[in-house]
Parts: structure tokens; C-alpha cells; sequence
């Protein structure tokens, strides 16, 4: 009974090569599956910060809505009620605007790009490149 070793070297420079080339297509649908994987994390990452700034500017929305509220109540000359729709207003409105800075943050300092899909294929080039050799 031959070992493998044994039937390693007795392959044909066809076999080898065939082998080599199913085992890069192998390595490079994995490849792509693991750039799939990365990017749909980083995809979801972002869609969570989206989120953020949407939630931020209906809440600012909102503010603006009562402040539109206040100047009604202004116009109607009812001092006290204006008064305290001019400060939820202006809340409603902070919180509405810390939102948005936040998702903005957010979305600014995530990177898009798949960097060990790319560490990996370089790594699968390197070993390609010795494999012909």
C-alpha cells in the first residue's frame, strides 16, 4: 500500500496543477464569503447609527414643533403657557440635536473597509506565489 508521500510524488505536473487550481478556487470563494461576512457586520454597524441620526432628527423635529407651539401661544399673549412651551421646546430640541452629533460621530469614525478580507487575500497571493514556484 502506497503512503501519501509516496503518492504525492507520483502525481503528474497536470495533477498538481489541477489540484493547486481547485484548492485556490477553494481559498477564493472563502475569501469572498469572509468579505460577505465583514462587510454585512460593518453594513449593520452603520444602519445602527442611521438609526441614531433618524431618531435624532424626528426628536428635533418634535422641538421645533413645540417651539412653532410657543410662538402661537407668544402671538396669543398667554405669557405662562408660552413660557413653558419655549423651554420643552428648547430641551426637546437639545436632546434632538445630541442625537444627531452622536450618529454623526458614530458614523464618521466607523470604517467601511474589509481589512482582514484584505489581509487575507493578500496572505492568499503570498501563498500562490509559492505554490508556482
Amino acid at each position: 500500500m502506497a503512503t501519501d508521500v509516496e503518492y504525492k510524488q507520483d502525481r503528474s505536473i497536470g495533477e498538481l496543477v489541477s489540484d493547486l487550481a481547485r484548492e485556490s478556487s477553494t481559498l477564493i470563494r472563502q475569501e469572498f464569503d469572509l468579505a460577505k461576512t465583514e462587510i454585512t457586520k460593518k453594513a449593520s454597524t452603520a444602519a445602527k447609527n442611521i438609526g441614531f441620526l433618524a431618531a435624532g432628527g424626528a426628536v428635533a423635529y418634535a422641538g421645533f414643533l413645540v417651539i412653532l407651539a410657543a410662538i402661537v401661544l407668544v402671538l396669543a399673549k398667554v405669557m405662562a403657557a408660552w413660557a413653558a412651551a419655549l423651554i420643552v421646546g428648547i430641551v426637546v430640541l437639545a436632546i434632538g440635536a445630541l442625537l444627531v452629533m452622536s450618529g454623526l460621530k458614530h458614523l464618521r469614525s466607523e470604517d467601511l473597509t474589509p481589512k482582514e478580507t484584505i489581509q487575507s487575500f493578500k496572505e492568499t497571493t503570498q501563498w500562490a506565489k509559492q505554490q508556482t514556484r
